[in-house]
């Protein structure tokens, strides 16, 4: 009996102390309080402080009289947290929240900024992983978001950067195209090469690596014997890169784009997919 009564006067004494500890753990702060805090720490580069103000004003106060400035503010202090993904996650609910809102182009800008370093992060400080390689898709976001606050704010004053930011993204694009032409290549994947670089040529004809595209494709053309598709694509190389390093000192095409490579027709055919490395 007495251990039954000790047990539940121990029960009892843990809810109390729970009980205390969760009403000191809910004590809530004026909203001023909250964002002045969150202002103080971001202003001294203490974002992760300035989050936990900003998440907090916005549980208790949603409606409040601070309630957009935080959502903006959050937007950037998750931004200088290195959280993009939550960076993104906040310009996207900002955006639902306040569709008419005078700062909406400032949240579309943070959200193509996010994506558009998204797959450029910290990994590539540490690692030796090629910016061309990598998965456009978080490219691809990004120009969809920097086109739309061109679109529905051309005179935002974040309108320059979007636009330089585009043409960055078209040409990271293209280099990954550029990137997968060359590994087709040292797999003898000609027809796959020759395909990537010719979306590069019709599609990214500004980009700095066009001429690496052009020079791609007539090689292939002319290795899968065709002569036409080959002049054109030679022809076009010389209007507009006369001083190409794939005309030799007399002005003839003699590119070493294939050089050491054999043909091989099931590699043709398979895309070099059966091959060795």
């Amino acid at each position: 009996m007495r251990s039954v009564v000790r047990l539940l006067l121990l029960a009892t004494f843990v809810v109390l102390v729970s009980a205390c500890a969760s009403n000191q753990q809910e004590e809530v702060l004026p909203e001023k309080t909250y964002y002045e805090n969150a202002r103080q720490a971001m202003n001294s580069g203490n974002f992760n402080e300035a989050e936990q103000n900003l998440d907090s004003l916005e549980s208790y106060y949603p409606f409040g009289r601070y309630a957009e400035q935080a959502q903006l503010d959050l937007i950037y202090a998750r931004y200088q947290n290195l959280d993009l993904e939550g960076a993104r996650a906040a310009a996207d609910r900002f955006l639902r929240l306040n569709p008419q809102s005078e700062h909406a182009d400032y949240a579309l800008y943070m959200r193509g900024l996010a994506s558009y370093n998204l797959d450029i992060g910290l990994a590539s400080r540490y690692f030796p992983i090629d910016v061309a390689a990598r998965n456009p898709g978080e490219q691809t976001q990004s120009f969809r978001d920097f086109s739309e606050l061109l679109s529905r704010y051309p005179d935002s004053p974040y309108a320059s950067d979007a636009r330089q930011r585009m043409i960055a993204v078209r040409n990271r694009m293209a280099e990954l195209e550029v990137f997968a032409a060359r590994y087709y290549i040292k797999r003898e994947a000609y027809v796959a090469a020759n395909n990537r670089a010719r979306y590069v040529v019709e599609n990214f004809p500004t980009s700095p690596v066009v001429e690496e595209a052009l020079i791609i494709l007539a090689e292939t053309f002319r290795f899968m014997d065709l002569k036409k598709g080959s002049q054109d694509a030679i022809a076009m190389l010389r209007e507009n890169f006369p001083k190409s390093s794939a005309f030799n000192d007399s002005g003839e095409f003699e590119p070493d784009v294939l050089k050491g490579e054999s043909r091989s027709l099931s590699s043709v055919v398979t895309f070099g997919l059966m091959g060795d490395e």
